[in-house]
């Protein structure tokens, strides 16, 4: 592979893992970036993944150290996520994308409306709306439903993560994100673990790309830790708008 390909990949990297941990998402970096090198679209998700569980995990130990992190719905979820997303990934070869991207762009459509229309989500936690049946509710959507999109397509999780944790269990935006990440860890090792029995990992190139996600994560979730909550709904909105056009073209362009 040439060099100059190889810098932009290293740099797509780093900006995916800042994206990935302010508000999720930075598949809208690596990925294309990943597709813009000519290697299969299996292989491209499979050394995706590679990088993005390195960044993923070193800005949960970020979070973790700095917020509180929602353990009775993160942990079990995580757990959930790990075989949901193997689940996903297994599937992604006999799921078409084309039937799945229309359905993704109106769901994404549906997230910026609630979030614009709802100035206040995420802004303070909303403790009253926590129940045993909520968080029971939390660990489902989270560790079997998003984890196993995130399998089988990917784009996005982080972001529908957040909206999970903040409109069902009332979490701020930066605890939200916080608890969000160690799910999409989990998320990431299924779907990893699936692509390498597979063969489908560049391990080199993955692995090159992971420093500097690690890089950019950490740079990103202390961006959020001292911006607040603020600050992630802007992303937040910039990042959901964003996927809408890039799913948009590859439907219709």
């Amino acid at each position: 592979m040439p060099l100059e390909q190889v810098l932009v990949l290293l740099v797509a990297a780093a900006g995916a893992g800042w994206i990935d941990a302010v508000v999720g998402g930075g598949g809208l970096l690596q990925l294309p970036a990943l597709l813009m090198t000519g290697i299969p679209t299996v292989e491209a998700m499979a050394t995706n993944k590679l990088s993005s569980v390195f960044g993923t995990t070193s800005a949960a130990v970020a979070y973790a150290r700095s917020t509180k992190v929602d353990r009775q719905v993160a942990l079990p979820g995580a757990g959930l996520a790990v075989l949901s997303a193997g689940l996903g990934a297994w599937a992604a070869a006999a799921v078409s994308t084309e039937v799945l991207r229309p359905a993704v762009m109106v769901v994404l459509l549906g997230v910026a409306a609630f979030v614009t229309l709802r100035p206040g989500l995420g802004a303070v936690p909303e403790p009253h709306l926590r129940t045993d049946r909520r968080v029971f509710a939390a660990v489902a959507v989270a560790g079997v439903g998003i984890a196993f999109y995130d399998g089988i397509m990917g784009p996005g999780t982080g972001t529908f993560l957040i909206i999970a944790f903040t409109t069902i269990l009332g979490l701020d935006f930066v605890s939200a994100s916080a608890s969000a990440k160690i799910i999409n860890v989990g998320t990431n090792l299924g779907a990893l673990a699936v692509f390498a029995a597979q063969g489908h990992v560049q391990w080199a190139l993955g692995l090159g790309m992971a420093v500097c996600n690690v890089a950019g994560a950490q740079f990103g979730a202390r961006t959020a830790l001292k911006r607040g909550t603020a600050f992630v709904r802007i992303v937040l909105l910039c990042v959901v708008v964003a996927m809408v056009v890039r799913l948009g073209w590859q439907q219709f362009g």
